[in-house]
């Protein structure tokens, strides 16, 4: 009866599921179990069912905006919309009732990272679950009397520890580099001391995406472009060198495609009249591999 009961309640949706942890203590020992919580979540990810799109958009779906107004920005708001149907489901409010714009900064299986739209090294942070309303606020780091002027924050799951990270970089204006890297299960942050010396360059932070525990930014040496990436369970650095087609970083995308990390390139000025061009690279056993450019 057990494995029949197992067998139902790991389709539901975790709303669901937190209702029925008060219907008696049998249930709710079972659901809170650290063996049904990785069983329901497996499932889940395997077969990409109860998953929504979080998406930052105007109330008005049929009018036109421009993201870069002001005013109209401050209407933007954030929902949840299952995949299926595309119907917005769950208004975002934050969760400690804040009116004011916030950043997410990530998320994973249900988890989102959250912190202040512009960062800053004393930022909050908060790691969300907007289905059962609860968070977490991380620890202040204890690097704080250091004054950065350049944060980057990611957050995401990392399958190969079993644990939730927060990866935040910081620059100074002397082009010091430090990485913070925050631990779920530790409830810590560590700062990482060994920064490789190819890295005294220029970080793009607003361009980076962080995939299967690892973080990617964009950052130029020169007139060169290359993808660092973070692991944030082994704490190493790598470095890989963009394509030769690519040389400029107007245009320029990072993000996670079929499971691959992938550049975008947009071209402007493309050679049919008023059409823009792009090119799609993804990263395969650390070599890059054009697709079809589209128009």
């Amino acid at each position: 009866k057990k494995e029949i009961l197992i067998d139902i309640l790991v389709r539901l949706p975790a709303k669901s599921l937190i209702r029925f942890l008060s219907t008696c203590k049998s249930w709710s020992d079972l659901i809170g179990s650290s063996i049904f919580v990785s069983t329901h979540l497996c499932r889940n990810v395997t077969k990409h069912t109860h998953v929504y799109l979080l998406c930052l958009h105007h109330p008005n779906f049929e009018r036109l905006v421009d993201p870069n107004d002001p005013y109209l920005k401050k209407e933007f708001q954030w929902s949840l919309f299952p995949k299926e149907t595309f119907e917005e489901c769950y208004k975002l409010s934050h969760p400690l009732g804040m009116t004011e714009h916030y950043g997410i900064y990530g998320s994973s299986n249900g988890l989102v990272c959250i912190s202040d739209e512009i960062l800053n090294f004393d930022s909050p942070i908060h790691i969300w679950n907007p289905s059962v309303r609860k968070f977490r606020a991380l620890p202040m780091s204890t690097n704080i009397n250091i004054k950065f002027s350049c944060v980057a924050l990611q957050f995401g799951f990392h399958p190969g520890v079993n644990d939730y990270k927060a990866v935040r970089m910081m620059r100074t204006n002397k082009s010091a580099l430090a990485v913070e890297v925050y631990s779920l299960k530790r409830d810590s942050w560590k700062m990482i001391e060994a920064i490789p010396p190819w890295l005294k360059c220029t970080l793009e932070h607003h361009r980076g995406t962080f995939f299967s525990g690892v973080a990617y930014h964009i950052i130029q040496k020169g007139p060169m472009l290359s993808i660092m990436s973070f692991d944030s369970g082994s704490e190493k650095f790598e470095e890989i060198i963009a394509p030769d087609a690519i040389c400029s970083l107007w245009g320029l995308y990072i993000d996670v495609y079929k499971e691959q990390i992938c550049l975008l390139f947009i071209c402007y000025g493309c050679e049919e009249e008023g059409m823009e061009k792009a090119d799609l690279w993804v990263l395969q056993e650390k070599r890059w591999k054009q697709l079809s450019p589209f128009i």
